[in-house]
């Protein structure tokens, strides 16, 4: 019986250079795991959206003026609120509208809600106009 002995030659450098070979294409594997995965796409589709982004308008008339009250809209919150086409007889003739709109505007993005709004008594009328065209607004732009 003969038994011939093989030796293998393994260069060190060669065996350096394939492990880290290997660890790289492990973290880069890992790497694209976790930004590419599905548990991203799982978190963002199970978050609705409260509404559709856009800008929506609301008309108001008084004593034959008519303007309109424009809110823009992001996925989940009210971004901005503004009346548009208003004439400068309409301010002439109603000066509380833009304070009045300013007071609730305010009030409206901290709470990103049209509940527990308060005003001034001096202000109850034109706010609750203002208001009624804030919800009909937002309404349009409501998810559902």
């Amino acid at each position: 019986m003969s038994s011939k002995t093989k030796i293998i030659v393994l260069h060190m450098k060669e065996v350096v250079y394939t492990i880290l070979f290997l660890i790289l294409a492990i973290l880069f594997g890992v790497l694209l795991f976790f930004m590419f995965g599905s548990g991203k796409n799982q978190a963002q589709s199970g978050k609705a959206s409260k509404y559709t982004p856009g800008i929506y308008r609301s008309s108001i008339s008084l004593n034959g003026n008519t303007f309109d009250m424009e809110v823009s809209l992001d996925a989940d919150r009210i971004a901005s609120i503004d009346l548009v086409n208003l004439s400068e007889s309409t301010k002439a003739a109603f000066p509380l509208m833009k304070p009045a709109l300013e007071s609730l505007a305010a009030q409206i993005y901290q709470s990103q809600s049209l509940e527990n709004i308060t005003y001034p008594d001096d202000q109850k009328y034109t706010s609750q106009l203002l208001l009624s065209s804030i919800k009909s607004a937002i309404e349009k732009g409501t998810v559902y």
